[in-house]
C-alpha cells in the first residue's frame, strides 16, 4: 500500500459545452430526444436523482428506516407512524423536485412581471445590440406583444454559449423559419428559408448569462398556413411570437412544431491522481495462479502453510511460476519475476477501500519496469 504524495494529487476543472435540444409539439416537450425516460418527463428533469434506472425498471427514491430516533417524513402523521410502521420498516418518499422550461406569451399591454424584471438586465446588454433596449424605437418590451422562454440553469450550466442558439419553426414537418444568433451578439436573425418573408430580420434576443430567450418578431413567416396559435384568438399565419404556442387545447396546433437547440457551459471539477509503480516494486502477487502448478497446495492454502496454536508457518520452497518466454520453441527463459497489473485500489486514511480503477488491458510489470498510472475522477 502506497501513499499519494502532495504532487501526486491535482485538482482542476474541465470546461464542457454540451448541446441541448428541445422539441415542442402541442403540450409535450421532448428534451434531447428522450421521451419519459431517465427521470425526464415532458421536458422536466429530476433535481434529486433519476426517477428510473434505465433498463432496470427499479425506482430510485428517498427513504427513512423507522428506528428509536422516531424520525419520519413530514407527510406521515403520528398515528400512521405509530400504528402502520414497525421498527425496522422503510418509509419511502418520492423525489418531487423537478425543473423544466417555461413558455409565457404576453399580449399587447398585458401585465408582465417577469418581463419587467428584465428591464435593467436588458439595458445592460445594449453594449451587444440595441435590440436589447427595454424601450426604444425598436419596440417597448413593457407593452408590446411578445413571448418569453425561461431555461433553468440545470439545462445550460453557467451560461449559454454565444452563436449556438437555433430556433426552427415547422408546419406539417416542413421548415418555414429559422432564427440564429449567428453574429454572437444576442440578436436572433431569421436565416432560413433563404429569401423568405422576414429573412435577415431580428426576431428576438438571447440573455446568455440568465437563460432567457425573448421573441418579439411579429411578421407573418408564411401566408400559406393559418392555425389557432393564441388561446381564443382567430386562426392566423404563424409569427415568431407564436413559436411554442399550443392554442386553446393540446390539439390546437397539431400542424405546427418547434425545435430549440443551444450549447451550455458546464464546469466539471476533476481530481487527478498519479499512482506509481517503481522499479523492483509490485513484482510479487498473492494470487494462487502466481505459484507453479502442481505443488502441494490448495486454492484456500496456496502456500501450503501450517497453522497451529504456536504460530503460522509458510513453506519456504514454494516455486513461483516462470512466465518469461524465450525466442525458441518449447523453452523458457531465465526466471524473472513478472506480474500483471489489472486494478488499482484507492483507500482513505482509515484504509477503507473507496474506489477501484480497472485497466482495459492488464499491464505486464517486470522488475526493471517503471510505470505511472494517471487516474481521473469527476467530483
Amino acid at each position: 500500500m502506497y501513499k499519494f504524495e502532495p504532487n501526486d494529487i491535482l485538482f482542476n476543472r474541465i470546461e464542457t459545452h454540451p448541446r441541448v435540444k428541445f422539441v415542442l409539439h402541442t403540450s409535450s416537450v421532448i428534451y434531447n430526444d428522450k421521451v419519459n425516460e431517465c427521470g425526464i418527463t415532458d421536458g422536466e428533469i429530476s433535481l434529486g436523482e433519476l426517477s428510473t434506472l434505465k433498463g432496470a425498471g427499479a425506482d430510485v427514491y428517498q427513504f427513512i428506516t423507522k428506528g428509536s430516533s422516531r424520525i419520519g417524513w413530514k407527510t406521515v402523521g403520528l398515528s400512521a407512524f405509530n400504528n402502520t410502521y414497525d421498527f425496522g420498516d422503510i418509509m419511502s418518499s418520492s423525489l418531487p423536485m423537478t425543473s423544466s422550461i417555461q413558455n409565457q406569451y404576453f399580449y399587447e399591454d398585458s401585465t408582465r412581471l417577469h418581463v419587467d424584471a428584465l428591464e435593467n438586465i436588458s439595458n445592460g446588454y445594449k453594449v451587444l445590440s440595441n435590440h436589447y433596449a427595454f424601450d426604444s424605437s425598436l419596440g417597448d418590451k413593457g407593452t408590446q406583444e411578445l413571448r418569453l422562454f425561461s431555461f433553468p440553469s440545470i439545462f445550460y450550466g453557467s451560461n449559454i454559449v454565444k452563436g449556438t442558439v437555433n430556433l426552427d419553426f415547422y408546419v406539417t414537418g416542413s421548415l418555414i423559419g429559422r432564427l440564429q444568433d449567428k453574429d454572437r451578439n444576442g440578436n436572433l436573425i431569421q436565416t432560413a428559408p433563404s429569401g423568405s418573408t422576414g429573412s435577415g430580420s431580428v426576431g428576438g434576443v438571447v440573455y446568455y448569462n440568465e437563460g432567457f430567450i425573448l421573441l418579439t418578431g411579429s411578421w407573418d413567416i408564411t401566408t400559406a398556413h393559418i392555425e389557432e396559435y393564441i388561446n381564443g384568438a382567430p386562426e392566423q399565419a404563424p409569427r415568431w411570437i407564436d413559436f411554442g404556442a399550443t392554442g386553446s387545447s393540446p390539439t390546437a396546433t397539431v400542424s405546427s412544431s418547434y425545435e430549440m437547440e443551444m450549447s451550455g457551459t458546464q464546469y466539471v471539477p476533476v481530481i487527478t491522481m498519479l499512482a506509481h509503480a517503481d522499479k523492483a516494486d509490485l513484482n510479487h502477487s498473492n494470487n494462487p495462479t502466481y505459484i507453479k502448478y502442481g505443488q502441494t497446495s490448495t486454492i484456500s492454502n496456496p502456500y501450503n502453510a501450517n497453522t497451529g496454536s504456536l504460530g503460522y508457518y509458510e513453506k519456504d520452497d514454494i516455486k513461483i511460476k516462470n512466465v518469461a518466454k524465450y525466442p525458441y520453441n518449447n523453452d523458457t527463459g531465465s526466471f524473472k519475476k513478472e506480474t500483471y497489473i489489472s486494478k488499482i485500489g484507492i483507500y482513505d486514511d482509515d484504509k477503507n477501500l473507496i474506489g477501484i480503477a480497472k485497466l482495459a488491458t492488464p499491464v505486464r510489470k517486470r522488475e526493471n519496469d517503471q510505470f505511472t498510472f494517471k487516474l481521473k475522477m469527476d467530483i
